[in-house]
C-alpha cells in the first residue's frame, strides 16, 4: 500500500510539473488610447487660445506645450491650435523650447 501511495504522489507531482511547463501566459493587448474628437472651427479655437493665454498669464513665465495644456486643463492638440492662433496675432514669443507672452 505504501508503494501505491508513493507512486500516486509521484504521479501527482509529475502532472503538476507538466502543467507548470505547459502554462502559457496570454499576451494582453495594450489598451487603445481614448480618441478625442476636436471641433475645429474658429470659435472653438478662439476659446482654446483664450485658455492658453490665461494659463501663460497666470504662470508669468515661459512654459512648454505640455505645461500649458496641464495648466489650461485642455489637450495638447487643443493647446497647439490655441498657440497657433496666438502666434498669428503676435501675442507670443518662444525660445525654441518654451512659449511666453510677447
Amino acid at each position: 500500500m505504501a508503494e501505491k501511495k508513493a507512486t500516486t504522489k509521484k504521479a501527482t507531482e509529475t502532472k503538476a510539473a507538466v502543467a507548470k511547463k505547459t502554462t502559457v501566459k496570454k499576451a494582453t493587448a495594450p489598451k487603445a488610447a481614448a480618441k478625442t474628437v476636436l471641433a475645429i472651427n474658429a470659435e472653438n479655437i478662439g476659446f482654446k487660445a483664450g485658455d492658453v493665454y490665461q494659463a501663460l498669464a497666470a504662470a508669468e513665465k515661459a512654459l512648454s506645450v505640455k505645461e500649458i495644456a496641464k495648466a489650461a486643463k485642455i489637450s495638447e492638440e487643443e493647446t497647439l491650435l490655441g498657440l497657433g492662433w496666438l502666434f498669428k496675432e503676435g501675442k507670443l514669443a518662444n525660445d525654441g523650447e518654451k512659449v511666453t507672452l510677447a
